[in-house]
């Protein structure tokens, strides 16, 4: 007969027993879902030990078959966690990286946020991804032009215009000028 683990008296103490004997072994698996960030592996391997929890009548008294299951368990949180950051739109993911306010200044925070997210959307598919290779996934020019298949100079190109897009749709209408740089109202002479 197979030995037994996990035979604690309670379903905390059961929890517990499953944490000490597969949490190293998980937590190191659950790395290869993360690219190598111990803090994210650390919330895959917390959210595996919830869903445990969920379901501990579920957990196989047997090491090895428990040792299966507890990879599965596992495997399907990691899945999940990549499902969730390629589903999550762009606006979402450079808005979520800026600080919060404080709460003195929430109103202008939740309006700046707004303005950012409407003015995000408002270029194009190709400057927003430009955009996100560069500042928000810290990719440099050369990576980003390898990445897209396009030339380094066009990387710099396309960022420079996104920038400067967005810095119009940010500034709004009461600052926004023609693009020959003089007033519009002015006669030409």
């Amino acid at each position: 007969m197979a030995p037994t683990i996990l035979e604690a008296a309670t379903p905390a103490q059961r929890l517990g027993d499953v944490h000490r004997e597969y949490g190293q072994v998980l937590l190191n698996y659950l790395n290869g879902f993360t690219a190598a960030s111990r803090q994210s592996a650390e919330d895959l391997l917390q959210e595996t030990m919830i869903r445990v929890w969920r379901h501990l009548d579920d957990l196989p008294a047997e090491a090895e078959h428990a040792r299966r299951w507890l990879f599965i368990v596992a495997r399907n949180v990691g899945i999940d966690a990549i499902r969730r950051s390629r589903v999550r739109p762009v606006g979402v993911e450079l808005v979520d990286a800026f600080p919060s306010a404080g709460m003195d200044d929430i109103t202008e925070t939740v309006v700046a946020m707004e303005s950012l997210r409407s003015a995000i959307g408002s270029l194009s598919l190709m400057h927003q991804r430009i955009l996100t290779e560069l500042y928000f996934e810290g990719r440099s020019t050369r990576e980003t032009a390898q990445r897209l298949g396009v030339p380094v100079g066009t990387v710099k190109s396309r960022a420079f215009y996104a920038l400067q897009s967005l810095r119009r749709s940010m500034a709004g209408p009461d600052h926004e000028r023609p693009r020959g740089g003089r007033p519009s109202s002015r006669p030409r002479r």
